[in-house]
């Protein structure tokens, strides 16, 4: 019998190797679900979703189970270094013009702490101004919040005032506001449940605090460069970086959590980009721009030795006020710092107290671990009835400028002398309150005075009207109409009066005077606009780094 040979062109036998093989991968199991924990469950804070309990990674070894979609993977209080799966937090909101209410696309937004540090890095705002940001509250050990922490916001963009900025105070973010997302279940991978079969909805914060306005820098300001870089290191998060020495108003923005700056509005020229923060000293930069975005400004850290940055220390001496009377200090950047308005931002950490706490200085006292530069000593700065003496003819009461050195402890000589403040009772008795157009300036009557000097500023340092008035008898307050030029959409103002007496050799004393964070209203601010559609504006509204790091 002939055996006849067998030949296959070689086309078909590799498809019939291909079809053999795709046969045996179909007779494989597909592979598992990754395993998703429940609210209260222990889990791993690396954890990446989506690569836990994949085969393919190679060694066999499935991975840590990630949070289920809505929970996240937060630590638990108490000092351990536990975590545990709870209800995700957010905060939702928008940034819009404050005269127009148009949406404000690539502002940036930072959560703070109540120390005045950031929680997160930035979130870049879409087409519609929209954002995003993702927020970590510590635990019990089952899930739940262990803490009722509060936030305020940072926004930064091009051609706009920094908030908060000026006579202008951020509000705050409350825990105790958060709601179930209104979305509903949040879902990854094709799967909102559990191990136990459980959907979660994430927490959401979204209300009138989340939502900021910014106010448009004038005309001549309203250009410049972007310089951006990082600073490298633990505790540099919260760091006021300032582009100092090119004339004019001095940008600033903060080091966010993951270490990353951007300052918008630098003028073009030569700029000289600082960085301050208690317990940080860092290599000051030098940047020449001229319209265009400069990346990789480095700050370089010198030294977090407190023994190796400077130690200025003080006293103050409280009059005429009432008793237990307790009061705040903090140092300002003299860079930053705005002549009319008597203020500025404060970096973190250079306040005594320390905050969140409240006012506590009588006496003595002493900031610790302050980076070399120039500053501003402002005392009674904040709202605690009382305000720094106006009276110029005693020692104490001008508002001192120091020069600090790497190392030095430098000790002011003259104490500060504090008096009680002339109370505020409207607009903005506590906090900016919405007016008309003519709004009536009311506050305290001080007993003993010959007269008010009455000044209004806007939120960018300008005095917009000032006028003088007698003495008031036989009422507890000075009421005075606003008689200055009409009133700007969207902008801020604070009202400020100074009592005093004319001496016989005909020089002025000034008695008392409004407290500095007091007295504020706006009016007309624009609503945001609505039926904005964000699809397709290929901006991050969920964070991220917009330095090119």
């Amino acid at each position: 019998m002939r055996i006849r040979e067998l030949r296959v062109a070689p086309w078909a036998l590799w498809a019939w190797i291909g079809a053999s093989l795709v046969g045996c991968k179909d007779d494989e199991p597909p592979p598992e679900e990754p395993e998703e924990l429940g609210q209260g469950d222990p889990c791993d804070p690396n954890a990446e979703p989506g690569e836990a309990n994949d085969p393919t990674e190679g060694d066999g070894d499935d991975g840590p189970a990630t949070c289920a979609p809505g929970l996240a993977c937060e630590p638990v209080d108490g000092g351990t270094d536990d975590f545990v799966c709870g209800l995700a937090v957010e905060i939702r909101g928008l940034v819009t013009d404050a005269a127009d209410g148009e949406p404000i696309e690539g502002a940036l937004v930072a959560a703070l702490n109540e120390s005045g540090e950031p929680v997160t890095d930035v979130a870049t705002t879409d087409s519609c101004g929209g954002y995003v940001l993702p927020v970590s509250v510590r635990r019990t050990p089952d899930g739940d919040f262990a803490q009722t922490p509060k936030w305020t916001l940072f926004v930064t963009a091009q051609d706009y005032l920094p908030f908060p900025q000026g006579i202008r105070p951020a509000l705050p973010i409350d825990i105790a506001d958060a709601v179930p997302n209104p979305d509903g279940p949040a879902t990854t991978g094709g799967t909102d449940t559990d191990t136990d079969g459980e959907t979660h909805t994430s927490d959401v914060i979204d209300n009138a605090a989340t939502r900021v306005a910014l106010i448009h820098l004038p005309a001549n300001e309203a250009v410049g460069s972007v310089v951006s870089g990082s600073v490298a290191g633990e505790g540099v998060a919260g760091m006021l970086v300032v582009a100092e020495d090119a004339g004019g108003r001095a940008p600033y923005g903060i080091v966010d959590a993951g270490g990353h700056y951007t300052l918008f509005n630098v003028p073009d020229g030569l700029s000289t980009i600082r960085g301050y923060r208690r317990g940080v000293e860092v290599e000051a930069q030098s940047v020449m721009t001229s319209g265009t975005a400069v990346e990789d400004v480095d700050l370089p850290v010198i030294s977090t030795n407190d023994d190796d940055l400077a130690t200025v220390s003080g006293s103050l001496n409280i009059v005429n006020a009432p008793g237990g009377s307790q009061t705040s200090v903090v140092l300002v950047p003299t860079s930053v710092y705005n002549d009319l308005l008597e203020r500025g931002p404060v970096p973190v950490g250079l306040r005594v107290p320390d905050p969140p706490q409240a006012p506590d200085v009588t006496g003595q006292f002493a900031f610790v671990g302050v980076p070399s530069g120039s500053y501003k000593v402002l005392v009674a700065f904040e709202n605690d009835s009382l305000v720094r003496d106006p009276d110029e003819g005693i020692a104490g009461t001008a508002i001192l400028e120091i020069a600090v050195a790497p190392g030095e402890d430098l000790e002011l000589q003259d104490g500060f002398k504090v008096t009680e403040a002339l109370a505020v009772f409207g607009p903005g008795a506590d906090a900016p309150e919405a007016v008309d157009s003519m709004p009536m300036l009311s506050w305290a009557d001080d007993s003993s005075e010959d007269g008010y000097e009455l000044r209004v500023f806007d939120a960018l340092g300008t005095l917009v009207w000032e006028t003088e008035l007698p003495g008031v008898s036989g009422s507890d307050s000075v009421d005075v109409p606003y008689a200055g030029d009409p009133l700007l959409p969207g902008m801020y103002y604070q009202f400020r009066s100074i009592s005093f007496r004319d001496q016989p050799s005909g020089e002025r004393l000034y008695i008392s005077r409004t407290e500095d964070l007091r007295g504020v209203f706006v009016t007309g601010e624009a609503a945001p606009v609505e039926d904005c559609d964000p699809e397709g504006s290929g901006a991050d509204s969920t964070g991220g780094d917009t330095t090119g790091d």
